[in-house]
């Protein structure tokens, strides 16, 4: 990627949402041909010059310090994700690394897959990568193992595998979060080689990812709720927690949990014993991850 036009795609979208009015500053007379702040506004609230300000966005300035960064972040209202997003696209080259060693579940984490048997879990390394998932997990999104092991990715599912819009009744919020996850991991490893190949197929065979791409949203996913439907039980309803995994922060666990007693529980006794029956064991999670 561009990283110079990262940068200024980033705070111009940025600064664009926020008014004047609502910022505090005086109305000039001046008609404003592009909406939410000037450059000079956003640079007069960050407490910098309108120059280092344009040079900034230009790509043109020395790395900033850390207060400049947080100074940036607070004029431009960035919330703890977007101030992450900023810091890791002013760093200094090479201060970010693209990743060369694989990603491997650790057992302990495939045994707790196991444990939770009971609810779809899964865990998602680097670029939305799927890396372990359990078997109501597979019933309930899509079989992850059955895929080559460079497909399993969650963003590719989403975007490119039909059976994700036939079963995300929320396809378009849970699309478009997953775009914003993937952003902010490309501000985090610019130079990594598979992450842009990946941006590259969604581009070219998503039709709605360049919009949101374009959007310069950044994510990161710890909570919420999903809407599924499954073919043999219908509707299924869950909150799900996110959570980075001690011991590596490039790994988060995915649980998906539905209300005690809840129609969407009693699915998912039934997804669950259907697909032992078909398969004539419960099976745990596959060891085999999506590897670097």
């Amino acid at each position: 990627m561009d990283r110079s036009r990262e940068i200024a795609d980033f705070l111009r979208t940025r600064r664009a949402r926020i008014s004047p009015e609502s910022a505090g500053l005086p109305a000039d007379g001046r008609t404003r041909r592009v909406p939410g702040l000037r450059r000079e506004e956003a640079a007069r609230l960050a407490g910098v010059s309108s120059e280092y300000y344009t040079r900034l966005e230009q790509g043109r300035a020395a790395h900033p310090s850390p207060e400049v960064v947080d100074a940036l972040a607070r004029a431009l209202r960035l919330d703890a994700t977007e101030h992450e997003h900023l810091t890791d696209l002013l760093a200094r080259p090479g201060a970010r690394r693209a990743p060369v060693n694989p990603q491997r579940v650790r057992q302990g984490l495939h045994l707790m897959l196991q444990t939770l048997d009971h609810v779809p879990a899964f865990v998602i390394g680097r670029r939305t990568d799927v890396l372990a998932s359990n078997r109501l997990a597979r019933a309930v999104l899509t079989d992850f193992d059955a895929l080559p092991v460079q497909r399993r990715n969650l963003a590719r599912y989403y975007l490119l595998d039909p059976q994700a819009r036939e079963r995300t009744v929320d396809w378009e919020q849970i699309a478009c979060e997953t775009v914003a996850m993937l952003r902010l991991e490309a501000g985090r490893c610019p130079g990594d080689r598979r992450l842009a190949d990946l941006i590259g197929e969604l581009t070219l065979k998503a039709p709605e990812f360049s919009t949101w791409w374009n959007d310069h949203r950044v994510l990161r996913h710890t909570h919420g709720a999903v809407h599924y439907w499954h073919p043999l039980v219908g509707d299924l309803h869950f909150s799900y927690e996110s959570m980075q995994l001690p011991g590596d922060d490039n790994q988060t666990l995915c649980v998906y949990m539905p209300e005690p007693d809840s129609a969407t529980a009693g699915s998912l006794r039934i997804i669950s014993s259907w697909n032992a029956s078909t398969t004539g064991t419960a099976p745990g999670p596959r060891p085999t991850g999506p590897g670097s």
